[in-house]
């Protein structure tokens, strides 16, 4: 079989898969945040009933953590055929799986109603979401790169991670506009269901949109000259072991604080502080709306200056952030969370996220490019992100207090900066053979 031989990407087509990768991760994560909310939420009290409320919501919290231990399951099938067949099709492929997921979430009958076949319909369904999560972040993350141009690769590449603030603020706007035009019976019993169910919307139009996007000129070229692996998963653990690791390192610090900064914070607010929901909703979508322009920023920022010492700057804040955080949640001041909220997520977090497609995809060979991102990314998710909610709930439970919390973030974003620190930062590098080096 014949395969067209790779041209050069206009402006036009890179501005084009930027907006289709940001979108799409928009949606994706969007279905992912709505669940997040939802199991901090209300899924205690409708899938675990007999527990008391912070044991059942850590129980709901342990449904929302299996999706990320399907992340990685999903990230190696999609990128053994990702880089085995192209980029494009995994990108459609992902949005379906995770659309189609949350969907029927949104369908989902209760304890009440079928009993202890809820909660495990309820976790199938989220490893279905997690595997098309864990395959949408490396086919994103790769395109983005991969048609950017050799001096804009941090920039465009922070579009798909765009999409995380942007599909969490539609979320918990969503969720926010249910709980407040609704009585609390209400929003437990049908408003909830909503989001989820619409979702079903977003879906076509990302299907519809990624549909358009032309395969990408590095995995055409790779293709062209045969270089295309029979097993790439294989091949980059066997060939480039040190940077998977690298680059799951890399993610520990930005993925558990992140999920502690946006939905365990639901959770210590509402059980430990009393407070109303739609405030702690509130701090998370100023932040979310502040990231529209934040990660953006620190993508620009790291063609400047590099992946490794923005990396590393958004590293320190977060581990200064450790403690003042819960100082802040516990004045109860609005204000001071938002402020509190805004410095840890926009400020620390967005420039430790906003590298991390391009400074991937630099690490490793376009043969391998897309298994090697994902395997290292979605690994960490795993222990970093999924598990943050959980363990923080149960040191929270175990201790009373938030100590031991701060401890454990501070010990995940350690693990980041001695990763950054044995990290090479090729930003300056050709992505390719025959890419001219940005100057």
């Amino acid at each position: 079989m014949t395969h067209p031989a790779p041209t050069t990407p206009t402006p036009k087509e890179t501005r084009r898969v930027a907006l289709a990768t940001l979108i799409g991760t928009s949606i994706e994560w969007f279905d992912f945040f709505v669940y997040g909310a939802a199991a901090a939420l209300v899924f205690n009290e409708l899938f675990f009933p007999t527990a008391n409320p912070l044991t059942g919501t850590l129980l709901a919290l342990s449904t929302f953590g299996v999706g990320f231990v399907a992340r990685p399951f999903g990230g190696v099938i999609f990128a053994h055929f990702g880089d085995r067949i192209g980029r494009k099709s995994m990108l459609v492929l992902s949005v379906v799986l995770m659309g189609g997921g949350t969907f029927l979430v949104g369908l989902m009958p209760t304890y009440e109603t079928i009993g202890i076949a809820a909660p495990i319909l309820l976790v199938l369904l989220r490893i279905i979401q997690g595997i098309g999560l864990g395959g949408e972040w490396g086919a994103a993350a790769v395109m983005a790169v991969e048609y950017a141009p050799p001096h804009r690769r941090g920039f465009f590449g922070s579009f798909p991670q765009t999409g995380v603030p942007a599909g969490m603020l539609t979320a918990n706007l969503s969720l926010l506009v249910m709980s407040v035009v609704m009585s609390d019976a209400a929003f437990v019993s049908w408003g909830w269901r909503v989001p989820f169910l619409a979702s079903i919307v977003l879906v076509v139009l990302g299907i519809v949109i990624r549909l358009k996007v032309h395969e990408s000129p590095v995995f055409e070229a790779a293709r062209s000259a045969g270089k295309i692996e029979r097993q790439p998963v294989l091949a980059v653990l066997r060939r480039q072991p040190g940077n998977v690791l690298r680059a799951a390192g890399l993610r520990f610090a930005e993925n558990s604080t992140f999920y502690i900064h946006t939905t365990f914070v639901l959770t210590y607010g509402t059980v430990v502080l009393t407070m109303e929901r739609s405030q702690l909703l509130l701090a998370v979508i100023i932040s979310s709306a502040i990231g529209l322009a934040s990660i953006p920023f620190y993508g620009w920022a790291c063609d400047r200056w590099g992946r490794r010492r923005t990396v590393l700057w958004g590293s320190f804040v977060l581990l200064a952030m450790s403690w003042p955080y819960f100082w802040a949640l516990d004045t109860r001041s609005l204000p001071l969370i938002v402020l509190a909220t805004v410095i840890a997520v926009n400020v620390g977090n967005s420039a430790v996220y906003a590298p991390q497609p391009a400074y991937f995809s630099e690490l490793f060979e376009p043969e391998v490019r897309y298994s090697g991102a994902s395997i290292g990314a979605q690994s960490a998710s795993v222990f970093a992100g999924g598990l943050a909610p959980v363990i923080a709930t149960a040191l929270l439970n175990a201790t009373g207090g938030y100590d031991m919390i701060a401890v454990y973030m501070s010990a995940m974003v350690l693990i980041t900066i001695v990763a950054a620190a044995l990290s090479p930062d090729p930003y300056r590098a050709a992505l390719k053979k025959g890419e001219v080096a940005p100057v």
